[in-house]
This record gives C-alpha cells, structure tokens and sequence, in this order.
C-alpha cells in the first residue's frame, strides 16, 4: 500500500477554475519547453467539463504561440459514437475550446471516427489502432504519448473503461468499441489500459465533491478492475490535480506542496 502512495501525487487547486488555469499552464509550459528542444510530443486527450476547461484555458494562454505546434500530435484516449457535429464528442468540444485557437497543422490532430464515418463500432476502433500504429514505435504500435489526460468520473471510470466491465481487462487490444455504457450516450469508443499507462506522464484530473470518493479509492490502491483510476500510472509520474471539493479524502502525505 505504501509503495503505491509514494508513485502518486496529489496538486490542490481553490477550486474548479484555478485548476483548469493551473493544468494548462503546466502544460503550455511544458510543451514550451519541449518544442525548444525540438521534441515531438504525443498527448492524448480527455473530454468532460472539467477536461474541456482546461483545454479551454490552454486555447486562451497568453504563451500558446511559443508552442511549435507542428510537434504536437493530438489524440484521444475516448470519444462518443456520434455524428461529426454532435456537442457531445469530446473532439467537438476540444475543437471549440482549444483547437480552433492554436496553430496547430491539420494532420496533427487524429480525431476517432464519427457514426458519419462508419456503421460498425468495431471498424472504427480498429481503423483508429491503425492511425495510432503509424506512429508506434519498436516497444509498441501506438505513439510514445508524452501525456495522457484523464477526467475521473464518480463511479472512478476513466476514458470509457467504466468499472466490472470486460473493457477494463483487455490487453491485447489498442482501441476497442465500448456498446451499452453505463453513462450516456452508450455507444463509444475507447483505447485499453497499455495505451494509457505507457504514457510518459499521467494527469488525472478531478473537481467537484462527488468525485471525491473516487480519488481516496484510486490513492488507496483500490483494484483496477472497481476502480479504474486506480489503475491509471505513467511511467515516469503520476499526478491528480483536483479542487478542495474533490480533495476531502486525500492524506495529507500525498499533497504535493512543489509541483
């Protein structure tokens, strides 16, 4: 238990604007930094509101033209199966937030395939483990993500791998469709555990006090397969960014007072 709680840290925001500005100014900076030295970087993406505000907040930073945004790729670690105008696909929102305010080349951004697309779930997710493969590299056939962002809903899923189902245990797969899921809409698509603990950083981001029980089970090592944050580790570091609401369960020697 212990040696899981020293691989997990904890940044306290005031509350749900001050972390979305927090993130994205970490993240803008970091970019920054990485595109100086002439590093590609991988990122893949959230949605949710908490997720779309801080890429909101990321779109309207005074230093986002720093950015060589021609080294950024943009991928998603989930989408909703729907049309390509749909309000409710994450890559709909992302577009609004941030996207449409950063210059960014248009082959750069690798959106899921819509229900406009294709008919078949299982098409789109295969067709999206091709897209990720172009960019694999010799460990694996996907991108080396530089970070991976997670919203964490109440229930402790992440991306669309929701708790006791059989998405959460594959892992032999890259992308797979996710049919009948708990929260609406029920028809979505989603990458597998390996996509998302092979990224370098894993930001998971939380606000609000119902996501607050969620947090102390996926700090306490609750198992994976309950507690999908839980499951969710980088390879080099692990952080969740919350607001005082959602932090009520964390222990104290979890808050990360230098991040």
């Amino acid at each position: 238990m212990a040696q899981m709680w020293t691989e997990k840290r904890v940044v306290i925001s005031e509350d749900a604007p001050q972390l979305a500005s927090a993130v994205a100014d970490r993240l803008i900076v970091r970019l920054i930094r990485r595109s100086l030295a002439g590093k590609t970087s991988h990122l893949l993406l959230t949605g949710g509101a908490i997720g779309t505000e801080v890429l909101r907040a990321a779109g309207a930073h005074e230093r986002r033209g720093e950015v060589d945004w021609s080294l950024v790729h943009l991928w998603w670690g989930d989408e909703r199966f729907l049309a390509a105008d749909d309000p409710e696909r994450n890559d709909v929102g992302a577009r609004r937030a941030f996207i449409d305010h950063i210059d960014i080349p248009a082959d750069n951004v690798h959106p899921l395939a819509t229900s406009d697309d294709v008919s078949d779930m299982d098409a789109a997710a295969d067709a999206y483990a091709a897209d990720l493969a172009r960019y694999g590299t010799d460990e694996h056939p996907w991108p080396s993500f530089y970070l991976c962002f997670l919203g964490v809903g109440p229930d402790g899923h992440i991306a669309s791998l929701f708790p006791d189902r059989g998405e959460i245990q594959i892992t032999d797969r890259t992308v797979v469709a996710v049919h009948d899921a708990p929260k609406p809409p029920a028809d979505r698509l989603t990458v597998t555990r390996p996509v998302i603990n092979s990224a370098r950083c894993v930001w998971l981001v939380l606000s609000g006090v119902d996501k607050a029980a969620a947090l102390g089970l996926a700090l306490a090592g609750a198992s994976y397969e309950t507690v999908p944050a839980a499951g969710a580790k980088g390879r080099k570091r692990t952080l969740f960014f919350v607001d005082q609401d959602a932090a009520a369960n964390v222990p104290p020697e979890l808050i990360d007072q230098e991040f």
